[in-house]
Order: structure tokens, then sequence, then C-alpha cells
């Protein structure tokens, strides 16, 4: 399975370590041939073994597999097309910004942002990362949001869709042979729901 991670092994597949033995004259030699560490691109030779690069290891097979999960679950479920990416963009926005949020009060709540493990290493708190994770997500849609002017797209097409509604409207009064003040008060009223909604 291909993932975003490119050398890295999922939960149920092995890799070659990408590392290469050193080779007289200073220049790259052969490719190591032992198995890459889970989660990682190296052996426990090449530096797999470090407790930093164990936990990163253990943390991306946890990433690896909760999105095989996610993409399972999708898969099964029945989920709708996209009718206006314009508006799906939008909400996904609010949903990222609400995700920060959240993330930001457990961050406020720990005590420390670092820990240290069984073995003495110093660790960042998975919190942390998140939310810093959570931050960048939101920099990337919103940042998205504002090159493609989204709102001033949904304006425009609340406007066209105003318009034609008036002009059903217009089309409807003039077939029940309301005309003069009566039918221009009547599309008055209609714009002004129109303007509310």
């Amino acid at each position: 399975m291909a993932n975003r991670t490119g050398n890295l092994q999922t939960p149920t597949e092995k890799r070659r370590c990408t590392a290469r033995k050193k080779a007289p004259g200073g220049e790259k030699g052969p490719r190591c041939k032992a198995w890459a560490l889970r989660g990682q691109t190296v052996c426990r030779v090449h530096g797999g073994k470090a407790p930093q690069a164990l936990a990163a290891g253990e943390r991306r097979v946890a990433e690896q597999r909760l999105e095989e999960e996610t993409r399972r679950a999708l898969a099964i479920l029945d989920v709708p097309p996209v009718d206006n990416p314009l508006t799906a963009l939008s909400q996904l926005a609010g949903q990222v910004v609400a995700w920060k949020d959240a993330l930001a009060e457990r961050v406020n709540e720990l005590y420390r942002i670092r820990f240290t493990d069984d073995k003495g290493s110093e660790q960042l708190r998975s919190e942390v990362a998140l939310y810093e994770r959570a931050m960048d997500r939101c920099v990337n849609v919103l940042g998205t949001i504002g090159r493609l002017r989204i709102d001033e797209r949904l304006a425009a097409i609340s406007e066209q869709q105003a318009t034609v509604v008036i002009g059903a409207i217009e089309a409807a009064l003039a077939h029940a042979g309301v005309t003069g003040q009566a039918a221009s008060a009547a599309k008055a009223v209609a714009a002004r729901h129109l303007r509310a909604v």
C-alpha cells in the first residue's frame, strides 16, 4: 500500500533499511540488507534503536493503522458526493478551527509540555504535537480559502440564486395578473426575505 510517509513500512509490511554502508574513499557503499524497524526507514544498527526513533516509529505505525481503519470505514459507508465544493471547504475550515481550539484547551491544561519516559529520554507530549499539526492544518485550509476567494464566490452564487428567484417571482406575478404597485411591493418583500436568508 502506498502511503504518505514514502519508504516507511506500514504495520503489515516490511522494508529494507535505506542506509548505505561506508565504502573506501568516502563513496556510498552497498545498501544495508537488514530490515527496517517498524515505522522507520532504518534498521537497529543505523539509528533505528535510538529511543526517539523508536517512539517516532511507534507513533507512525499507530497513525498509519488509524488511517487504514478510517479508509476501510469510509469505503463501507455510503458517502454522498460533494455538490458544492466551496461550501464543503468552508465547512471543513470550521471543523479544522474547532479541532485546533479543542486541542488548545487540552494543551492549556497540561502541567508540562515534556515528560521523561521509562528510559530517561525526554519526550514531547502528544497533545502538543497534535496541536502543532492542527495549527499547520488551519494555515493550509484558511490559506486555500483566501487564495480561492471563497467568500466572494459564495456571495456571487447567492446573488445569482437570488436573481433567479426574483425572476421566477416576477414571472409568477405577471402570470397571475398582478401588476403595478402591488407587483413592486411583492418583489420588495421577496427581496427582503432573500437578503435575510
